[in-house]
């Protein structure tokens, strides 16, 4: 008997060529499928497992928590494991981010940053102000809000006639620079469409909604060093808040906890979900100020209220996983031990550079992203329906390593917790795959 399931992002004709593989078990950094191989979980089971599967301190939280209380509404309740979870991420999020609003995943963490800083403006007497500014290829999430504010035309083109409108400008994507210049003799000059658009609608905008260094879905593109602080600069200047979409970058994915981190930018909004919890059960949150939450108090009749919320917004068995996933990042001084891991990373890298059919390879701590292309000196790119970053996972397989590509982007993403040895090996075996499809 098939299947009944219908799966994400699959063309459902193809499971019958290429049956799926059936995972039933994972350990450490490994996947494990029904007739036992196992693979490296190169991609973290979709960019969300931190720490390797079955940790001992986050799996026993969530047993522990599952007999005290599974689930209770924070719709006019509470429960401490919400409260201790939001003292916690605003300790540790970028200054000025002091309330928390939970969610279910990282599109709707997203919608809610869209959502609040929407309703803002019209508290704040500017109902003017309803457009948001985000970039092509940006990608927030596949709820009508979240693709409004996308820009990865595959994805969501389909659905354009049910979105609301918002204003696109192009990202640094540094390796096919719409204005054929190079970095950093560039001088930054794919920022100044951006001003102008700040400086044109200043008064029409509520917020930019951005990925913070590096571009996921659209196709692991890494801002340039110093990128993200002037444009922050530009937002403050122009008055238009800044909605850092953190979902994957955040938990130490570019190697620090969060990525503003690195240039020290101080968002308005900060949507987490993802590595939250390590990467075991849903949770999302969205981070804002002060500034934000008090302009939606007044009196009941007054209808300020933030009209929004979720069956399962802040559950106490997600709560209790993501505290104990903060508690491993501590103890295990995580943050602490990634540096060496990117640098031997990046040594890897560096070796596929001469491969005739890698155009370019983009690493923001343990995010990577190798763009195939048919010719790495002309850098003519292949058609997307060629499948060639599908064809190169699929054969890693055999290497027994799990990716999951972007088009022609093959993206690696591994946990932090795995080893020199598995890192190597990643990218040795994925060097050896694009060879032996692509040719040599």
């Amino acid at each position: 008997m098939k299947s009944a399931v219908w799966y994400p992002f699959t063309q459902m004709s193809e499971p019958e060529g290429h049956p799926f593989l059936r995972i039933v078990r994972g350990r450490g950094n490994y996947l494990y499928d029904d007739r036992g191989r196992k693979y490296f979980d190169g991609v973290s089971s979709l960019w969300c497992n931190v720490h390797g599967h079955g940790v001992p301190l986050i799996t026993a939280a969530i047993r522990r928590q599952a007999t005290r209380l599974a689930h209770s509404t924070l719709l006019g309740l509470t429960h401490p494991w919400a409260e201790e979870l939001a003292r916690r991420l605003t300790r540790a999020a970028p200054r000025g981010l002091t309330r928390v609003f939970y969610s279910d995943d990282g599109a709707t963490s997203a919608e809610v940053a869209v959502k609040m800083a929407y309703q803002y403006w019209r508290h704040h007497g500017e109902p003017g102000r309803t457009k948001f500014l985000s970039f092509r290829l940006g990608y927030h999430g596949d709820t009508l809000g979240a693709v409004s504010v996308g820009g990865v035309y595959l994805f969501h083109s389909t659905f354009r006639p049910l979105l609301f409108r918002s204003l696109k400008v192009d990202p640094p994507y540094c390796y096919r620079c719409p204005l054929k210049l190079s970095f950093p003799s560039c001088r930054y000059r794919c920022l100044e469409p951006i001003e102008a658009a700040l400086s044109r609608n200043r008064h029409r905008l509520s917020a930019f909604v951005l990925e913070p260094k590096v571009l996921g879905a659209g196709g692991m593109i890494v801002q340039p060093p110093g990128y993200l602080s002037r444009l922050a600069r530009l937002c403050r200047r122009y008055g238009v808040p800044i909605v850092a979409d953190e979902v994957a970058t955040g938990f130490g994915r570019t190697g620090r906890m969060f990525a503003c981190e690195h240039e020290n930018v101080r968002p308005d909004f900060m949507c987490l979900a993802k590595g939250l919890t390590g990467g075991t059960v849903p949770l999302a949150a969205t981070l804002t100020t002060n500034r934000v939450y008090r302009a939606f108090l007044g009196r009941y009749e007054e209808a300020k209220t933030f009209f929004h919320g979720h069956t399962y917004t802040g559950n106490p068995i997600g709560c209790a996983a993501a505290l104990a996933n903060l508690d491993h990042f501590r103890r295990r001084r995580v943050l602490s031990s990634l540096p060496r891991k990117i640098r031997l990373l990046a040594g890897e890298l560096a070796a596929l550079r001469a491969l005739r059919h890698v155009g370019d390879i983009r690493q923001a701590g343990f995010m990577v992203g190798i763009e195939l292309v048919r010719n790495a000196t002309t850098r003519e790119a292949y058609d997307w329906t060629e499948g060639a970053g599908r064809r190169v996972c699929r054969n890693l397989l055999q290497h027994g390593i799990l990716l999951r590509p972007l088009g022609n982007v093959v993206v690696l993403m591994p946990p932090l917790s795995s080893t020199p040895l598995e890192l190597e090996r990643l990218v040795r075996a994925t060097g050896r795959s694009i060879q032996e499809t692509l040719g040599d």
